[in-house]
């Protein structure tokens, strides 16, 4: 349904990361080789970086695919950053097209990407929504899942919950009432936040910096893919993997 990526470290050009590898963003485009739904990811693309010094990242998003735009091939190979969350886009029949509906989705230091669907949308999940206080509902950005997820996630934050937290709550809370593929990823440019549930999920740590990814990018050595129902954290030197408690794999994936 969609491809993600997420990295912290060293700064580094952001063609390094998503144009350049083997099987990196750009190549799942069209060929993802651990895609467990959906064939290509042809419906619009987003990348999410942070300058130095500045806490509120920049975005550059489009409804295009990211191998038809020239334009970003000149701003990823200038542009270097020290974090940057980045998708490229499966679209769910019957929602949005629109560049708004592109991730990474944001809100004030944050960034939050989804991989996957919402079962019975809009429908099976109209109580969450209505736990949702009404301004922060009309300022959804699309008319998507991914949209709506990422305000129940706002919620949690908002609520004092870690990142980690945040995300376990929305995939158990969801799992509940609707089920569907619900793989996250969250970062304020310090920190990532991510979730296995229904789709893949793999982290490599190096020297000083860590990428966490739907899939490999490279056939490179180090990566370990997340086990399903799980939650990672992460900085540029730690991993920790834990369960999401309360939640079994019928939940999930159908």
């Amino acid at each position: 349904m969609c491809r993600h990526l997420a990295y912290l470290g060293a700064p580094v050009p952001l063609a390094e990361l998503l144009l350049s590898p083997g099987n990196g963003l750009l190549t799942q485009s069209w060929a993802p080789r651990r895609q467990r739904y959906g064939t290509v990811n042809a419906d619009g693309f987003g990348v999410g970086w942070y300058a130095s010094g500045d806490p509120v990242p920049a975005r550059y998003r489009r409804s295009i695919p990211i191998w038809a735009d020239r334009s970003f091939a000149d701003v990823a190979r200038v542009t270097s950053s020290a974090a940057v969350l980045a998708a490229v886009r499966s679209a769910t029949w019957g929602m949005s097209l629109e560049e708004s509906a592109a991730a990474p989705y944001a809100c004030g230091p944050w960034l939050f990407s989804h991989n996957g669907r919402v079962e019975g949308w809009p429908d099976a999940v109209a109580a969450l929504a209505a736990s949702i206080p009404a301004s922060r509902l009309l300022a959804l950005e699309a008319q998507a899942d991914s949209a709506l997820l990422w305000a129940l996630v706002q919620e949690r934050l908002d609520a004092g919950d870690p990142a980690a937290d945040a995300l376990a709550r929305v995939v158990r809370d969801v799992a509940a009432v609707a089920g569907g593929r619900l793989n996250f990823l969250l970062t304020d440019g310090t920190r990532i936040a991510a979730t296995a549930a229904g789709d893949t999920l793999f982290w490599r740590e190096g020297s000083g910096n860590v990428v966490v990814a739907s899939e490999p990018f490279d056939d490179g050595p180090g990566w370990h893919e997340v086990p399903d129902n799980c939650v990672l954290t992460a900085t540029a030197s730690t991993v920790d993997v834990r369960p999401i408690y309360n939640l079994t794999k019928e939940q999930v994936a159908p």
